[in-house]
């Protein structure tokens, strides 16, 4: 699997781009454009319209557009590149240009094997045919091409050895073979070519060790291996390249400890070793130069403590040095680094204090210590750091109060203090962390109420404060966190007190624990309707009476509900709710006698103008026929999440019988209309296209009503029901006020308003609904459909993702085979030609939107081009949407990580794109 970190921060050269220029005919000329018209003829030529028909050779091909010519009217260069050129070469006369020196053919569709012919083009200097679908192994004829200076064949599909006669291109400056299929060793020759100053032979299955003749390459300035099968240690003799500023060797096997002689490397900017087997100290010397800014060489078997120069690396901007054996005093083992912006140690042996220093790192925007032998407290002055959004200490030996400066850390999402010795009172100013969205701080010593203010967290998905010594009531504010998701743990504390109903205003919680604790009193009846609840546990508590009706109460087991006081319900274990509970009820009645007489003439009122709503209710459904008599069974199952109080007149008055000024966007499953109820409610209504049959109710609209129920999250989009009449159905959904993310890029007015934050905040908002679809759902669901169009764009600038109608749930017994469905220019290209839906469908179609949000239009035919200039062949800069300004400092490392991911996920092979869970979480971890 594709590590997207290994490509966060790769540098971009620019493309080559050839001069096209016009000169006069010629004898030679003619042949050419003989030659030109014949290949021409055998491919795609929609692109080339401007050259002229075949029966028209005798025009010069020097006026024909993306051709260069020398005075003598030769051809040197053709520029065809991203063209969408499809087929082969097989029918290219290359022994008819003797004097072309420029060849592009990249970032179109060609295929099959490179001819043999190449090697006739004994001129040639610059050969680019990266970004195709070229297969087989390479010609040995290129070993002929001496005044080669540039050689770019990545991303297509060639296989075989890397030939050894590649080093008899002594001209070499750039070579490029990545993202293919090449195995077998690298081959020792290529130390002939002095001159090379970009090697990459990335993502490929190259195994073996790194011959020695490579460290001769002297003027050698990027190095990329990442993502092959190397073994094998690095000798000594890399100190060699003093020119080298970017070594790429991440997801290898590689072993042994790093030379002290990486100290020669002065120019070194990065250095990513992540994901091998190396072990023994880091070198001393390591940042000697102090030009090194990204280092990452977590999930290895280092030891040893923090060499010096790397403590005092001044220019580090990312550092990762997590799940090694690395130890030493964590107040001295690193040092100011005034332009850090990740940190991550966890899963080593570091001891000592967290400095009070660390508040002059005002770029943070991540600590991460877990699983350490971190002491002392947590300093105030961490409150300082208004950039950080991670912070992450679990699991290590801190005491102390928690400070309540954290509670300035406006950007903060993540909070983990859990698995420490903290003692004190939860402090109230959590509440003001607007933007947190995991808080765990279980596993302490803290005491006290959970304080109210927690309910103002609203972006909380996952809450656990367990095992701890919490006491009070569970506050009615905890029903605000309307977002939790994941979890809800308040188990192994002192609570005390009935459980509030507003749990049950938590739709999207899918575990909530509240065991060992001493609760009391009834389950409230709010919490059976909590749809989206999976797992529950309320055992070791005092509470009586029935358990409430709903879909997890009856599928859970007797340990959910142990040694409580006296619950009864349908569950083996449990005593059926019989006359023993109505006595006990009937003995609360009486001890509350007072109150109820108080409110009797309250509770008359109250239920008359209930029992006379209700009958308006009802006389208004039988009056519009809301439900047709001839809906089938599954679909009464519906009607449950249907809500009552909006019927079909309603609708219908407010859009005044769907009339087109209240149209807001029309699709291929039907159009959508904002509606504004008579109590001030808005909704977004979809009236889905009739069926081939006549009926409204299709399969599609089928397919959206199962999925949307089955799932609950913030950046989803919210069903609030459906309804079905003899003339019509329609679903209601809550209304995003900006609309779709395309309407927004497409309008330069309102691009200005997604600044960079926003758009970074979206591709996030994106990732976090598709990992929860298909990661965190059961059984796990396949959106198919994920376009700028179907992406909406709510009020505080957060994706809502939409419209799935043909989302489809992967079973694991199924084939998941599937007739096309999707948006051409965001659907897999797999997805066509097989039919089968994989959750890399949704990847690639996530990529797509993603460089869509950066660009600020549909990449188009860069689509293609675009896993290639990942590796090395444009500026991010030229890719950027123009109508902004450019992002500033602070900024530019996460867009350029988040089009490096995005660039993944867009690859052609499906094997090669990460999930979405890691692109999540590489993401929220700012990298």
């Amino acid at each position: 699997m594709v590590a997207p970190r290994c490509f966060s921060f790769l540098a971009f050269p620019l493309i080559l781009h050839l001069a096209i220029s016009l000169s006069s005919n010629g004898a030679v000329a003619e042949s050419e454009a003989e030659a030109l018209l014949r290949w021409r003829s055998t491919i795609s030529d929609r692109p080339l319209n401007s050259w002229p028909l075949a029966n028209a050779s005798s025009t010069s091909p020097c006026n024909w557009t993306r051709i260069t010519c020398n005075n003598l009217g030769s051809i040197t260069g053709l520029s065809l590149q991203n063209l969408s050129l499809n087929g082969t070469l097989n029918n290219f006369s290359f022994s008819s240009f003797p004097s072309l020196i420029h060849l592009n053919l990249s970032f179109n569709e060609l295929y099959g094997a490179i001819p043999p012919g190449v090697g006739a083009l004994t001129n040639l200097s610059t050969l680019d045919l990266s970004s195709n679908m070229f297969s087989g192994a390479l010609p040995l004829s290129l070993a002929s091409l001496k005044n080669m200076v540039s050689l770019n064949l990545a991303a297509n599909d060639l296989t075989g050895h890397v030939p050894p006669s590649l080093g008899n291109l002594t001209s070499l400056s750039y070579l490029s073979l990545s993202n293919n299929h090449f195995n077998g060793l690298i081959p020792s020759s290529l130390g002939n070519l002095a001159r090379l100053l970009y090697l990459d032979l990335s993502i490929n299955q190259i195994y073996g060790p790194i011959p020695p003749e490579i460290w001769n390459l002297r003027n050698l300035s990027t190095l990329a291996l990442h993502i092959n099968k190397l073994s094998g240690s690095l000798p000594p003799a890399i100190g060699n390249l003093s020119s080298l500023t970017v070594l790429f060797i991440c997801e290898n096997s590689l072993s042994g400890s790093l030379p002290q002689e990486l100290a020669n490397l002065t120019k070194l900017v990065a250095l990513y070793a992540s994901l091998n087997q190396f072990s023994g100290s880091l070198p001393e010397g390591l940042c000697y130069g102090c030009s090194l800014k990204f280092f990452t060489a977590d999930n290895n078997q280092f030891t040893g403590s923090i060499p010096t120069s790397l403590a005092n690396c001044t220019s580090l901007t990312r550092l990762r040095l997590n799940k090694n054996k690395f130890t030493g005093n964590i107040s001295e083992a690193f040092g100011l680094y005034p332009r850090l912006r990740y940190i991550d140690l966890s899963s080593n042996d570091f001891y000592g204090e967290i400095s009070r220093n660390w508040r002059y790192l005002q770029d943070l925007t991540a600590i991460k210590m877990s699983k350490n032998r971190i002491s002392g407290s947590i300093p105030a002055e961490l409150g300082e750091l208004t950039q950080l959004g991670v912070l992450d200490l679990s699991l290590n030996q801190l005491s102390g109060d928690i400070p309540k400066e954290i509670g300035k850390l406006g950007q903060l999402y993540n909070l983990s203090l859990s698995g420490n010795n903290l003692a004190g009172r939860i402090p109230a100013e959590i509440g003001e962390l607007s933007n947190l969205q995991l808080l765990d701080i279980s596993a302490n010593n803290l005491t006290g109420n959970i304080p109210t203010q927690l309910g103002n967290c609203i972006k909380l998905q996952y809450l656990k404060l367990s095992n701890n010594e919490l006491s009070g009531r569970i506050p009615n504010q905890m029903g605000n966190l309307e977002h939790l998701q994941s979890l809800l743990d308040l188990s192994q504390n002192s609570l005390s007190g009935e459980i509030t109903p507003q749990i049950g205003n938590l739709q999207m919680l899918e575990s909530l624990n509240l065991s060992h604790n001493k609760l009391s009193g009834l389950i409230p009846s709010s919490l059976g309707s909590m749809f989206s609840l999976s797992t529950i546990d309320l055992s070791y508590n005092d509470l009586e009476g029935p358990l409430p009706n709903g879909r997890v109460f009856k599928q859970a087991s007797i340990d959910a509900f142990m040694n409580n006081k006296d619950l009864c319900g349908e569950i083996k274990g449990l005593s059926p709710c019989n006359s023993s509970y109505t006595s006990v009820r009937h003995s609360k009645n009486k001890h509350h006698m007072m109150i109820i007489i108080i409110l009797i003439p309250s509770a008359l009122v109250i239920l008359l103008v209930s029992v006379g709503g209700f009958g308006f209710s009802k006389w208004r459904l039988k009056r519009s026929h809301i439900i047709n008599s001839q809906v089938s069974s599954e679909d009464r199952l519906l009607e449950w999440n249907y809500d009552g109080r909006i019927v079909y007149r309603d609708i219908i008055e407010a859009t005044e019988n769907f009339d087109n000024k209240y149209c807001i966007g029309v699709g291929g499953c039907g159009t959508v209309y904002k509606t504004q109820l008579r109590n001030g409610k808005v909704l977004a209504v979809k009236k889905p296209h009739r069926s081939e049959d006549g009926s409204y109710f299709d399969q599609e609209s089928k397919n959206e009503i199962l999925t949307l129920m089955k799932i609950r999250h913030r950046n989803i989009v919210k069903l609030y029901g459906y309804c079905s009449h003899a003339q019509c159905f329609f679903l209601m959904y809550d209304y995003i006020e900006r609309g779709s993310l395309k309407t927004i890029l497409e309008s330069d007015e309102r691009a200005l308003e997604l600044e960079w934050p926003k758009r970074l905040q979206i591709i996030k908002g994106m990732a976090h609904a598709l990992s929860y679809m298909h990661n965190d759902c059961n059984p796990r669901i396949v959106h198919r459909d994920i376009s700028s169009k179907n992406v909406l764009v709510n009020h505080d600038f957060e994706a809502v993702i939409s419209d799935f109608g043909t989302a489809r749930i992967l079973k694991p017994d199924s084939s998941n085979w599937t007739t096309f469905a999707g948006t051409y220019g965001y659907a897999a290209p797999e997805l066509a030609y097989t039919g089968i839906v994989t959750m890399r469908c949704d990847v690639y179609s996530f990529g797509v939107v993603a460089v869509e949000v950066l660009m600020g239009r549909h990449p188009g035919e860069l689509i293609t081009s675009l896993p290639s200039k990942s590796h090395g062949n444009i500026l991010i800069q030229d890719l950027l949407d123009h109508r902004l300004p450019p992002p500033t400092k602070e900024y530019m490392n996460d867009i350029t990580s988040a089009m490096a991911l995005a660039v993944e996920c867009i690859n052609p092979d499906p094997q090669y794109r990460p999930s979405m869970q890691q692109i999540s979480q590489e993401l929220s971890a700012g990298g």
